[in-house]
């Protein structure tokens, strides 16, 4: 198969893992930077050109868009679908789980048990806002963050007012979620392939820190995921129409939340943690689904 790879960037370790795990399986391989790619979009004849060339057409692509080139590069992520490669992760749902709002809403449409999250636009309601979710603590997220950025633990009542009314005095949209101290700064990661959870690790924050991303310095270890948690990463999956994705669950006294839901999960994490080979298995079922002839689950 002819394989291409959406990447800013050639030496991130997913992209290197999944370029090794593809070569050994005899594919083509190609990573290509998705900012660097133009579109004729032709009904007859719709094409992708890079830096100057005219690309052949693709067996298969994998997205690994970053968040700061959502919109753009999800276009080019259509433009590789019209043309008739099948993306692992279509466009349609890397959109529906890149907005933190709507993948929410998803979730909550199909019974996965969420984190109580507010969302609101007045300044006038931030008082009211801040009950909505039980009072302080809380955490206050932008929509648009990533990786921890952009997530703030107010721990009273006023820190709260203070930090919802400076992310609104910058137009920013944010979400404000009850916080589940019982955590105690870990949450479990569960990486879904398929209808299956191939690989589930517990990020640790460091001391002093709420937040686990092991970009942030949290650490990981294996972890056992009750059955209840294998088929809410499940469902979440599969209610955002992703093929690949990360699951992060918290383990409240209620039982287990859905926290997010990633699209474009790194694999450095819960590879040297677990030792799985990860990248195969994601080449493995390209090999199972992107044959000639695939019809998009989305419609487009």
């Amino acid at each position: 198969m002819k394989i291409a790879i959406l990447s800013r960037d050639a030496s991130l370790y997913s992209c290197k893992r999944l370029r090794e795990a593809a070569e050994q399986r005899g594919h083509r391989i190609d990573i290509i930077d998705p900012l660097s790619c133009y579109m004729n979009i032709n009904p007859a004849e719709p094409t992708i050109h890079y830096r100057g060339r005219k690309l052949e057409r693709y067996d298969a692509v994998i997205p690994r868009i970053g968040t700061a080139m959502t919109f753009y590069g999800n276009a080019v992520l259509r433009q590789f679908e019209l043309v008739g490669s099948y993306p692992l992760n279509e466009s349609v749902a890397i959109t529906r789980a890149r907005d933190k709002l709507r993948s929410l809403q998803l979730l909550a449409r199909q019974g996965i048990a969420l984190p109580i999250t507010g969302f609101a636009h007045s300044p006038d309601d931030t008082g009211d806002l801040i009950e909505l979710v039980g009072g302080a603590p809380l955490v206050v997220k932008l929509v648009e963050g990533t990786q921890g950025i952009g997530v703030v633990l107010a721990e009273t009542r006023q820190a709260a007012e203070s930090v919802i009314d400076a992310f609104r005095g910058l137009n920013a949209h944010i979400l404000v979620q009850e916080y589940i101290r019982e955590a105690q700064g870990s949450d479990i990661r569960c990486l879904v392939i398929g209808e299956r959870v191939v690989a589930a690790i517990e990020r640790q924050a460091k001391p002093g820190e709420f937040r686990s991303n092991l970009h942030r310095g949290g650490t990981a270890c294996k972890v056992h995921i009750t059955g209840k948690e294998r088929a809410m990463a499940i469902k979440a999956v599969a209610a955002l129409g992703l093929d690949v994705a990360g699951v992060d669950i918290l383990r409240a006294d209620r039982g287990p939340l859905v926290m997010e839901v990633n699209a474009s999960p790194g694999l450095e994490g819960v590879e040297t943690t677990t030792g799985l080979d990860i990248a195969g298995m994601m080449i493995e079922y390209i090999e199972q689904r992107g044959r000639p002839g695939f019809r998009l689950k989305s419609g487009g």
